[in-house]
């Protein structure tokens, strides 16, 4: 009988999930995929079922989770939690309103000038009219009707009255579909019923169905599809109830579907309970089968939504699945790890052929999994055809592959790259971990020819400029030039091209008949007329803008085009249609996503307009005729006043707001809603009034501005989007307030206290500049004194010169007088001594008297004395006051040694020997109680 959809949910039939599983595995297994994205639990911060998913007016997501609604904007998820606490089972958003259904209780949300959503319950209108336990499982919208299904009524509302009109049920409804403007639902005891006029009609040639129970009803080519849990899909037409199709019946006799849809493109989507998602044409056929085991998180698919790019949400009982169905990448997975890296790809003889670090794999249209071509395991560097056949560049040596066979036709190891020789169709150049060595077909087979001598270097990337001339690089050492012989056995000359620096993951290749080499330092080129290798500036500046994330330049001959490959994606340049300038396109495929092994990539293409990307996990396929510019819209989410607070303050996002000078930090939250997993949004903003000029380009969709002074202020966002500028810029206006300091009273009460303030200070500079003109009468008489006392003391400074002069002037006469009356008592003692020697006339003896006289002449010491005291005033007094036993004859002494005169000088002055004016000395130091080692002459010269 029937099951609920809470039973359904547990239900698992184990005998039909193994067979099912092993049907999986061996029709779907290696699929490529589009682009699968999963979101956690733990990134959106909420339960792991999601029940239902709706898109709103700008975008935005909508999830019934089973902790509350779910809003995914692009670059943040919110939660609002359920209003009465219970799981969330349905949401449908209607015009501006976001409607969720959930345990006794319904109502929609709305968002707020804050941009916020806030709840309004419905239900609580008809609180006594609802039924024990209900619960809301389904809303769809019909013109202006919202119609909640719970499992026992449908409950009508009518959105221009604000009325309710319910539609019971005895036994229990399972279901209900919106089907070309027509409400149907399945009856547990009635079976499938529609609504007419506002009143539910049996549909009576479904009867048949009654004991199924139907998850999906879809009008496709004017037929009534109704898809069944368990039974398969039925077509209602005029002709009544049939079987859709045998074979997609019998497929899904291994599944137990729970949710379905039916997309844009007329195909359907069933998920499973236990088994993924399947995609069935509008033919009835099976496309694709995506589970746990190729890209899902989890094989119970609760829900499935298709939004308004055509990509497919899955809400699933542990997270939720983004589908990127319409991009322009499908991506092959080796989750078995059997394929490895792969480094090579080509098509020959209408296989694919894959070379990787585990040997070479090949796969044709009708098959859906690789094989490995004999002997060739091991590492994989390139695949060739030349002259119809697939060479094969190995780590071991050089392979021919025929039939997926492999034959070894060169034992050189660490065979890179092949090149043909121009004129010489039978000889093809390959580069080798050795150097460069030559391959010649003979007698209808290729074989090893020889090694070019003289050039030993590890040669992956090789070009010829000339027949004899050959450019090889080496990431390691850099570009070398090559001159050979004719017959390529011999090297020339070797020099190394100073102008191209070496980098890791450099390359060196030919397109258009110009070489490239590409490096960190960028791109440079060198066509056949040009001397030297020249900076290639459009193409470098990819690098400057874009990140240098390898220098690997791959060219395509098939269709021309040349391929770039950087941080943020892939750059396919080819010849300009009107001028020299090459037309660039860009890939939006970032480093991050790719999953290549940079410096080893591989695109080759391998039918028009579609291209194979290797990567580490298997490969990328790029159609490059489904890249499309679309139109995207940037917009302002949040505006956080209080963003360093524990609790959020939004404030409203429309109209100009005026906020306190103590709101001075803010946070602006904004997002471009764009889900594609390999296209990435980078935001720019500025704050004018702050900073006039953009922030560069990030990824982080919100910004802090923390202590803002007053003033206007405006805010402003712009996006891109896979490098796409979108179409508008997001912009914010607010004032923040000045502080209360500066208010309008404030300015007043300012203009009012400067007023008193001035006259105060003119009062008080007149009552300063009368005491200062007091202090500078004061100071100039002041310094009238001091002239006055300047100049008196220069007047005694002259007098006091004057006197030292005639000072100075006695002493010149006291010393002349002195030294007169030395030399004439010197001479009168000399005349004394030879009258004495020579004579003794009595006559004579009167001549000596004389002499003696005047010798000992009293007025000779008086006038000394007076010329002395004249000189040095008071000294004859001083020493007779310090010592008064002296007689004048010791007086006499005391002055002659205050001259300073030695005992010879003093001798004939005193008329007496030398040794006697000794022992007047000794005397006289007794007389004045000198210590012994006081000298007596000091000592007098120190009175």
């Amino acid at each position: 009988m029937f099951k609920t959809k809470r039973e359904r949910c547990v239900i698992i039939n184990r005998a039909l999930l193994f067979i099912g599983f092993l049907v999986t595995m061996q029709n779907f297994y290696a699929q490529d995929l589009p682009p699968i994205q999963y979101f956690s639990p733990k990134q959106y911060q909420a339960e792991n079922q999601n029940w239902e998913i709706s898109q709103g007016n700008d975008r935005h997501i909508f999830v019934a989770n089973s902790k509350g609604l779910l809003e995914f904007n692009g670059a943040e998820w919110m939660l609002y939690p359920s209003p009465n606490q219970t799981i969330i089972r349905s949401v449908k958003v209607v015009k501006d309103k976001i409607y969720t259904g959930s345990y006794m209780e319904f109502g929609y949300w709305s968002k707020t000038k804050v941009g916020a959503l806030i709840y309004t319950s419905l239900s609580k209108k008809i609180k006594n009219k609802l039924l024990e336990d209900e619960q809301f499982w389904k809303i769809t919208n019909l013109d202006n009707w919202v119609l909640f299904q719970s499992l026992n009524s449908i409950y009508v509302y009518n959105l221009n009255t604000d009325s309710f009109k319910i539609i019971p049920s005895d036994a229990g409804i399972i279901e209900m579909f919106k089907v070309d403007n027509t409400i149907y639902y399945q009856d547990r005891a009635k079976g499938l019923l529609k609504l007419e006029n506002g009143a539910p009609k049996v549909i009576d040639s479904v009867s048949s169905l009654k004991e199924k129970i139907i998850v999906g009803m879809y009008l496709l080519n004017n037929k009534l599809l109704i898809v069944t849990q368990n039974e398969g899909v039925f077509s209602l037409d005029n002709n009544g109830l049939n079987v859709w199709s045998d074979n997609l019946n019998k497929t899904l006799l291994n599944y137990s579907i729970y949710s379905s849809l039916k997309l844009k493109d007329d195909s359907l989507m069933f998920g499973t309970i236990s088994n993924g998602l399947l995609q069935i044409s509008k033919d009835g056929e099976v496309k694709q089968v995506i589970n746990h085991t190729n890209g899902l998180a989890n094989n119970t698919v609760l829900s499935i939504f298709e939004d308004r790019d055509s990509n497919i949400w899955l809400g699933l009982d542990n997270g939720i699945n983004y589908i990127n169905k319409n991009a322009p990448f499908k991506i092959f997975n080796d989750d078995k790890g059997v394929l490895g890296t792969v480094y090579a790809s080509i098509i020959f003889n209408n296989t694919l052929y894959l070379g990787t670090n585990q040997g070479v794999f090949y796969k044709n249209d009708t098959e859906t999994e690789f094989k490995p071509v004999k002997n060739t395991k091991g590492q994989v560097w390139s695949l060739k055809i030349i002259d119809n056949q697939l060479f094969c560049g190995h780590n071991s040596g050089t392979f021919l592959i025929s039939n997926n066979e492999a034959t070894k036709i060169a034992s050189v190891n660490g065979t890179w790259d092949f090149k043909t020789i121009k004129k010489h169709p039978n000889l093809v150049l390959q580069g080798n971990y050795n150097g460069l060595n030559v391959l010649e077909k003979k007698e209808g087979a290729w074989q090893f020819r020889n090694k070019i001598e003289g050039f030993d270097n590890s040669s992956r990337f090789f070009v010829f400029s000339n027949a004899n001339q050959i450019y090889v690089n080496h990431e390691y050492k850099g570009v070398f030039k090559i001159k050979v012989d004719a017959d390529l056995r011999k090297v020339i000359d070797v020099s190394k091209v100073e102008r191209l620096k070496k980098g890791i993951f450099s390359s060196l290749t030919e397109y258009d008949n110009t070489l490239y080499y590409a490096t960190q330092e960028g791109v440079f080129k060198k066509g056949n007329s040009d001397a030297s290798f020249v900076k290639d500036t459009v193409l470098s500046n990819l690098y400057e803008e874009q990140g240098y994330s390898s220098g690997k330049l791959i060219a395509d001959q098939k269709t021309n085009t040349l391929w770039i490959i950087t941080q943020k994606g892939l750059n396919y340049i080819s010849p300009g249609k009107l001028s020299d300038t090459p037309e660039i396109s860009f890939v939006p495929l970032s480093n991050s996503l790719r999953e290549g092994l940079s410096g080893y990539e591989s695109i080759f293409n391998i039918k028009p307009n579609v291209y194979l990307f290797g990567t580490s996990k298997g490969y990328i396929t790029l159609d490059v005729s489904k890249i499309e510019s679309k139109k995207y819209q940037v917009g302002i989410n949040a505006i956080d006043k209080s963003p360093l607070s524990s609790s959020k303050t939004l404030v409203e996002l429309t109209g100009a707001s005026h906020f306190s000078n103590k709101e001075n930090n803010f946070e602006f939250a904004y997002s471009v809603p764009e889900y594609d997993k390999y296209l990435e949004a980078e935001y720019s903003h500025k704050l004018e009034g702050l900073y006039d000029n953009w922030s560069t380009w990030s990824t982080e969709a919100s910004i802090l501005y923390k202590n803002l002074s007053y003033g206007d202020y405006v805010f402003k966002v712009k996006a891109r989007v896979g490098g796409d500028g979108v179409e508008n810029v997001a912009i914010y206006s607010f004032t923040i307030g000045k502080p209360w300091y500066l208010t309008n009273l404030m300015v007043v009460f300012y203009c009012f206290s400067g007023i008193v303030i001035g006259v105060l200070i003119h009062y008080f500079y007149k009552i300063y500049y009368r005491k200062q003109k007091e202090k500078l009468v004061l100071k100039s008489n002041r310094e009238l004194e001091l002239k006055d006392f300047e100049i008196r003391q220069q007047l005694m400074a002259l007098n006091n010169e004057k006197l030292r002069q005639e000072i100075e002037s006695k002493n010149r006469e006291l010393a002349i007088s002195t030294m007169s009356l030395i030399k004439k008592n010197e001479f009168l003692n000399t005349i004394k001594t030879e009258l004495n020697q020579k004579t003794k006339d009595s006559n004579l003896k009167s001549v000596i008297k004389i002499i003696d006289k005047n010798i000992n002449n009293k007025d000779d010491w008086n006038l000394f004395e007076e010329a002395f005291n004249n000189a040095d005033k008071d000294f004859l007094k001083k020493v007779k006051s310090k010592h008064p036993v002296l007689t004048p004859n010791d007086l006499r002494l005391c002055a002659y040694l205050r001259l300073n005169l030695a005992s010879k000088e003093i001798a004939p002055l005193l008329n007496i020997s030398p040794r006697s004016v000794e022992v007047k000395r000794y005397r006289l130091r007794k007389k004045m109680e000198l210590e012994h080692d006081v000298n007596l002459t000091d000592y007098i010269l120190g009175i």
